[in-house]
């Protein structure tokens, strides 16, 4: 059983960071550590806890820059992909889960890290940040993972820095804390699991103050490669489990 709480802090510990660092990505990051020992519903709550954590952490870093024209359809389309997202996490096999989001990310990240300059979407606008929003709230009701739809989204259009963290931290946030929400409404949270939360919720506090810490120091290109490297490196974690 100790080994079982040392898994939980070191996914924490690491997903904070992470999440931190880049805006997003707590769930993935995590799960590709939990997945190895914990019950697929325990690491789906414990994510999106873990995530939604912290998002409340970090979100007041980027409050100058939030434009509310912006988030506003990609929170939208979320909020109305979270309860399918609940719906469907206790009817998906866990690993075939894992195993196409892992995929997608290992094979689509890595030619967006290498191209020579990121590719612009010129059409698609708002519908797309919707669409983006919606695959969000899906696997944000999954597993936490909701940041990745919205991530790349945003990054194709050609987001600045700071408006592309601005609009993913409120983003994960809104639809995280829905989610959370929604699982406790519906019983999937039981009181076994509190334990787990507590360690999930001391061990992210510093690790995701030092992530925005460093994010602070880093270039428009920088951040790029970071974003694309951790998805890609979450991708792995997640194929391997």
């Amino acid at each position: 059983m100790l080994s079982v709480y040392v898994f939980v802090v070191l996914g924490a510990v690491l997903a904070g960071f992470v999440q931190g660092l880049s805006g997003f990505a707590f769930g993935l990051t995590a799960m590709s550590i939990w997945a190895w020992t914990l019950e697929p519903q325990l690491a789906a709550q414990l994510a999106i806890f873990g995530a939604l954590t912290g998002q409340l952490v970090a979100v007041f870093t980027t409050r100058r820059a939030l434009q509310w024209r912006l988030l506003r359809p990609f929170l939208l389309g979320g909020l109305l992909g979270v309860p399918l997202g609940v719906w469907l996490l206790p009817l998906l096999d866990a690993q075939q889960f894992k195993s196409v989001v892992g995929a997608i990310l290992v094979v689509f990240c890595p030619l967006m890290l290498l191209a020579p300059r990121m590719p612009r979407i010129q059409r698609g606008g708002r519908t797309g940040d919707a669409i983006s929003g919606l695959l969000g709230g899906v696997l944000s009701g999954l597993g936490g993972f909701s940041g990745v739809a919205p991530t790349l989204w945003s990054m194709m259009r050609g987001l600045a820095r700071e408006e592309q963290r601005a609009v993913i931290q409120n983003f994960n946030l809104s639809v995280l804390f829905v989610s959370f929400s929604m699982h406790v409404w519906q019983g999937h949270v039981t009181v076994s699991m509190l334990p787990f939360f507590a360690l999930v919720a001391l061990a992210v506090l510093v690790p995701v103050l030092l992530g925005v810490r460093l994010y602070r120091g880093l270039s428009e290109q920088a951040f790029r490669r970071v974003v694309l490297g951790v998805l890609t490196l979450s991708g792995l974690g997640m194929l391997l489990s």
